[in-house]
């Protein structure tokens, strides 16, 4: 499975200071990442919402409804600041209660049960105290789990991590399996991919080093969903098929607002609720104790959705 390199992917630009960098680059991100999506869906397109935080700063929020491919997806930019809470601080394990924070947040919830749902997050982080860190990530939560687009997706995101630092792929995969997991089901919330937090600017790699990775995550994304919307697109699903991804998208729901840190930090900070809570689905279903059928495509994928699995190598299903 081969996919083309996107064009005019953003670079961080020059800018007076290392945050306005981030920031500016951040910005010029959420604009690409929608043209993308945009055109691998085919008729939908992003409504913008701007919007200001309470103190300082501000975000905007887009989101995409309607759409031929993406049934709801949103991509969000925020660069804010400000002085949260000595509770919130300490949840938060932050060094100092002043704060910076720019990033952009991305969910897609597609029509089909053919196409997986996505998320991707980039972040920078400044604490009052001068400490700064990067974080992010990026999963895929197919209704149905096929091997093969999995196995390539994980190549994908462990060929970008290479040109970067040899060990990060195997770090932060397993930090993924990790994260991404529902306790409460003792399930994972899909087959994985990435996930890092508070790379420490001086602890963890010098600041371009760990930004340069963090637009290397942004680009492996943007062509990776991009090219699996365009390949599952098309495919024929059923009436069963569909109710499954409703059950499945209430698990999304379950991880988002019982686990999720993002959607913590928002909250906790008084971040602007209809943007932190655009990760839902437009749809989601749960049953009492609902159980797959012995032998189904359900039960099946089921068994996927378990940590350690290595997919870059010889991935197998437990018999």
């Amino acid at each position: 499975m081969s996919v083309s390199e996107p064009t005019l992917f953003p670079t961080a630009s020059a800018a007076p200071t290392f945050r306005q960098s981030v920031e500016a680059w951040m910005r010029h991100f959420q604009d690409w990442l929608c043209q993308q999506i945009e055109a691998a869906d085919g008729l939908g397109h992003f409504q913008e919402d701007a919007w200001q935080h309470h103190s300082g700063g501000g975000g905007r929020s887009r989101v995409l409804a309607g759409g031929r491919v993406i049934e709801k997806g949103g991509v969000n930019f925020s660069a804010v600041e400000g002085t949260m809470s000595e509770q919130a601080a300490r949840v938060l394990l932050m060094p100092n209660p002043n704060y910076f924070a720019t990033g952009v947040s991305v969910v897609q919830h597609p029509r089909s049960p053919r196409v997986p749902i996505s998320h991707m997050n980039v972040r920078y982080f400044e604490a009052g105290n001068g400490e700064a860190w990067f974080g992010g990530g990026l999963d895929l939560t197919p209704i149905y789990v096929d091997e093969d687009q999995s196995r390539w997706f994980h190549e994908q995101i462990a060929e970008a991590c290479a040109q970067h630092d040899a060990t990060y792929y195997t770090r932060f995969k397993a930090w993924a399996d990790e994260y991404f997991f529902l306790p409460h089901r003792q399930e994972t919330r899909g087959v994985g991919g990435i996930f890092f937090d508070r790379l420490t600017v001086g602890k963890d790699g010098d600041r371009d080093s760990l930004f340069a990775f963090v637009q290397a995550v942004g680009e492996v994304y943007g062509r990776t969903y991009t090219h699996l919307m365009r390949q599952n697109a098309d495919l024929p699903f059923t009436e069963r098929e569909k109710q499954w991804q409703l059950v499945r998208r209430g698990r999304y729901a379950e991880f988002n607002l019982a686990i999720d840190r993002g959607t913590r930090f928002g909250l906790e900070t008084g971040g602007r609720t209809e943007s932190i809570l655009m990760s839902l689905p437009p749809q989601a279903e749960w049953h009492y104790n609902l159980q797959p059928e012995p032998g189904s495509p359900e039960e099946a994928t089921q068994q996927w959705l378990r940590k350690g699995i290595d997919w870059v190598t010889a991935p197998s299903v437990p018999s």
